[in-house]
């Protein structure tokens, strides 16, 4: 169970001193869900990072303090649900950009990856079909060989596509699913 962890008003984020008080209330609504699931079974809870400020964990450096301050006393772990098209295009560290780095970085405490395929400057939601893979910068075995860098043997890779929901394109989408699937398929194991 997870969410992006919060957003931001503009006004909100742009004061720093109510951006402070706003994230600890954040964190704090996150550690009362936290007690609930605890009671319930959950073992973790999942946050996602975002890509601006406003929506939280933008950059690397952002991701991984937010990540440690919600697991500061937290009544159950809180891990990350990492999305490879995710990040702030408008940091000064390339980094910041490169879905490789995001998940050598903090891929071993992800248990969730969003998959699909994009571009250098964020405009994604593709799926892994040909047309999207020749311009795509998204590789499986790069991926794959990202989740062993950081000793992540066992994450789950979740499709997260948007379709329009307009013809010829709803008409599409079953194939389109099914070639995705293929495209990762010699990639991962069941």
């Amino acid at each position: 169970m997870g969410s992006h962890f919060g957003i931001f008003t503009d006004k909100d984020n742009t004061n720093l001193e109510v951006r402070k008080k706003r994230r600890t209330q954040n964190i704090d609504c996150w550690h009362r869900i936290a007690e609930y699931a605890s009671k319930k079974g959950l073992h973790y809870l999942t946050w996602e990072p975002m890509s601006i400020s406003r929506e939280q964990g933008e950059t690397i450096i952002e991701a991984r303090k937010l990540y440690n301050d919600i697991n500061l006393n937290s009544p159950l772990p809180f891990k990350i649900c990492l999305d490879v098209d995710h990040g702030d295009v408008s940091s000064i560290s390339i980094d910041d950009t490169d879905p490789y780095c995001w998940i050598e970085q903090l891929g071993a405490v992800s248990p969730l990856i969003h998959l699909k395929q994009s571009s250098k400057n964020k405009s994604g939601h593709w799926p892994f079909t040909k047309q999207f893979n020749e311009i795509g910068i998204i590789k499986p075995a790069s991926i794959i060989n990202s989740l062993e860098k950081c000793g992540n043997k066992e994450a789950e890779l979740l499709f997260e596509f948007s379709f329009r929901e307009r013809e010829p394109t709803d008409s599409t989408v079953i194939e389109v699913l099914r070639e995705s699937v293929r495209f990762w398929r010699p990639f991962v194991q069941n």
